[in-house]
């Protein structure tokens, strides 16, 4: 039985961004954390996790624990639960918080803590992913377009897959034909059980705050939060939800700027359930000159982005480990030339560590993910 793991903070060693660290800006640091919703943690999804360290009992204080040590300014948690009864009360009276619970009977949600004596809060927000049904349901005339579109017979089907695609572009949701080919979309007879709607009503959400840091600064930042769908199959509905979340963002940032007479910076944080290279992942970063936007990524993009690890060391090999699955699903991205700049991150253990041997969760680690943080300096 391992102890809990510390992860800690290292500072960035390309030249460039060395001597910016060097400089008397005001350093902050972010973490982002899938902490595992309890009400996931059993022995039927993690078979391979001790039972003990699944109880609640267990993994509640672990979790705490962790949190505290990571000494981050903003905490970025996803697949929160408890926390009106626990997380709110317990993770320091350093921190004041915000949260929003997903849509349904899902029991977990969102949460953004910060360092109150450093960040005032200026504004809030939240992101429900299944306005993006409402959002289809309710022009009626659109939805017979979609119903002539499905019933279309077999010899029709590039006819649905350009009809559908122009119905969600009036909703600046962009589907992309690949995306519905592989997903089945036009092929077979039962097509109204496979309707976006009933694809994207999946109860995903975010959650966005805005923050003036005090004195002697009184920079203005941006912090998005976010948990995207999980299932591999359904990427086209992960893309919908990202480009949704980056246009309520962008707008988001639109207010701020005119309400505060300020170009804030955009921190952007959350488990996207998304590997590099995905159309999520490309989506989100092809903003920046980093990247190289596929055509179906490059449309309409509402900011610019840069991965926080990718910029300072490349991303990491891994941020969720299982027996059954092990890469990077978790990102904390940034606005260049917006007030920040990436000096350190938070190291994560290499593949041969003990600690995550056999998979997570166990003694060392209470979440089948592993934190995330950067740490940025104002320039």
């Amino acid at each position: 039985m391992g102890g809990t793991f510390y992860a800690k903070f290292v500072p960035v060693e390309h030249e460039e961004i060395t001597s910016v660290g060097k400089s008397d800006g005001i350093k902050f640091r972010v973490v982002s954390y899938n902490i595992l919703a309890q009400s996931l943690a059993t022995s039927r999804i993690f078979p391979h996790s001790p039972s003990p360290c699944l109880r609640e009992e267990t993994r509640m204080p672990v979790i705490l624990d962790v949190l505290k040590n990571l000494h981050a300014d903003i905490l970025c948690l996803q697949e929160l639960d408890e926390y009106k009864r626990f997380y709110k009360k317990k993770v320091g009276r350093n921190y004041s918080s915000i949260y929003v619970k997903r849509s349904g009977r899902k029991q977990d949600g969102c949460g953004i803590f910060y360092k109150h004596k450093k960040l005032e809060l200026v504004m809030e927000d939240t992101i429900e992913y299944n306005d993006l049904t409402e959002m289809m349901l309710y022009d009626s005339a659109r939805i017979e377009l979609i119903w002539k579109a499905l019933y279309t017979d077999n010899n029709g089907t590039r006819d649905f897959i350009y009809n559908l695609h122009l119905f969600l572009r009036l909703w600046a949701v962009e589907y992309n034909a690949v995306s519905f080919l592989i997903l089945g979309i036009g092929q077979g007879n039962n097509l109204k059980d496979r309707l976006p709607y009933f694809w994207l009503k999946r109860d995903n959400v975010g959650i966005m705050a805005a923050f003036k840091f005090k004195e002697p600064c009184e920079h203005y930042v941006i912090v998005a939060n976010s948990h995207l769908h999980w299932n591999p199959e359904l990427a086209a509905v992960k893309l919908a939800q990202v480009k949704y979340f980056l246009l309520r963002v962008a707008e988001f940032k639109k207010i701020i700027s005119e309400k505060f007479k300020c170009t804030p910076s955009v921190l952007i944080a959350g488990d996207f359930n998304s590997v590099p290279g995905s159309q999520v992942y490309q989506y989100l970063v092809s903003g920046g000159s980093m990247a190289e936007p596929s055509a179906e990524c490059s449309e309409d993009l509402p900011m610019p982005l840069y991965s926080a690890y990718a910029y300072t060391r490349g991303e990491p090999k891994f941020t969720n480990v299982t027996p059954a699955f092990t890469d990077t699903l978790d990102y904390i991205l940034f606005t260049p030339s917006e007030g920040i700049e990436p000096v350190g991150y938070l190291e994560l253990p290499e593949a041969d560590a003990i600690s995550i041997q056999g998979g997570l969760p166990n003694y060392s680690h209470p979440s089948d993910h592993l934190p995330i943080g950067a740490e940025f300096v104002l320039v």
